[in-house]
């Protein structure tokens, strides 16, 4: 074999080598940057933001603080769900792990904009979202607050004389604890003065929350699932209703402590085991109402039949 020869097979062999280390290194450095890659893509998935919340008895999947849905079939309207403000971080339950409150605006497609506080509750290597308590419509949010379990919202709204065209100008708060039992929000009082106090206590105050009924032959209707049935007075006359099956809303009416429920409307969901046909029926007998020291509302069914009672 030539000098020549060996030479050129030598460079060769050394380019090959050369060639084969260099793809070595880029395809380590493609593999490492993908692992970055995935690693940010799980970190961001990985988010408050991007979880399933509960809004009247329908599933929210947020991506990236946002929802779309379909009013119904084929419609062209949407509801629209989005994170208002940033996510407060905080431990409400204990645990060690950063869980989250935020806000959620709702429009669904008619000229309201509703309001609702949330947690996403951090376990493990995802986040568990709650149902939304109600903080009212077209209201103007300012501050959440948080020490320990509590939460507060600080917000602005309006006089219930006021039109929703009225820009929201009244300070005012909601608060809620977070139950580990029942993992929910579960609305109270924030250092309300006339809580225990019936003369200045309104409909509108808050949201109501079922107890018992109490007929006057001694039976005693109770709801199975407690903080499940309630009602919130708005205040343009219109009763959100929520139950253990449907959500149902209506108007209502008073004069002096004479009350009228009236344009019942509700969705149409079967739920065996239900007690909402039960409930509605007592709404249905509901004449007048009034307030107790302790804080709680009474509607007081028709012919002096019994009481609902509301905490």
């Amino acid at each position: 074999m030539s000098i020549s020869v060996f030479i050129g097979m030598t460079s060769s062999c050394l380019r090959f080598k050369f060639l084969g280390v260099l793809f070595i290194l880029v395809f380590a450095q493609a593999c490492q940057y993908d692992g970055n890659q995935r690693g940010k893509i799980a970190e961001t998935a990985l988010s408050p933001i991007n979880t399933r919340f509960n809004i009247n008895h329908s599933d929210i999947q947020l991506v990236n603080g946002y929802a779309e849905q379909s009013v119904a079939p084929n419609s062209s309207s949407k509801v629209i769900t989005q994170v208002w403000g940033a996510p407060k971080l905080a431990d409400l339950n204990a645990d060690g792990q950063q869980d989250a409150v935020l806000i959620l605006s709702q429009n669904t497609g008619g000229s309201g904009t509703f309001y609702y506080l949330v947690v996403a509750i951090r376990e493990a290597n995802h986040y568990k979202g709650s149902k939304a308590l109600l903080l009212g419509d077209r209201i103007k949010p300012q501050e959440i607050q948080v020490v320990a379990n509590r939460v507060s919202v600080a917000f602005l709204d309006r006089l219930q004389s006021e039109p929703y065209s009225t820009s929201p100008s009244i300070p005012k708060k909601q608060s809620a604890i977070y139950d580990t039992d029942t993992k929910q929000l579960i609305q109270v009082e924030q250092n309300f003065e006339g809580e225990a106090t019936p003369a200045v206590m309104t409909l509108g105050m808050k949201t109501w929350y079922w107890e018992k009924t109490q007929y006057n032959n001694d039976t005693v209707h109770t709801p199975k699932s407690p903080k499940i049935f309630s009602l919130r007075f708005e205040e343009n006359g219109r009763l959100l209703i929520n139950t253990d099956c449907n959500t149902m809303q209506g108007k209502y009416s008073v004069a002096d402590k004479k009350i009228e429920l009236t344009q019942m409307l509700s969705t149409r969901m079967f739920c065996k085991d239900s007690q909402e046909q039960v409930f509605a029926k007592m709404l249905d007998s509901v004449s007048s109402y009034f307030f107790t020291s302790k804080g709680r509302l009474i509607l007081e069914l028709k012919y002096d039949s019994g009481s609902m009672i509301f905490w």
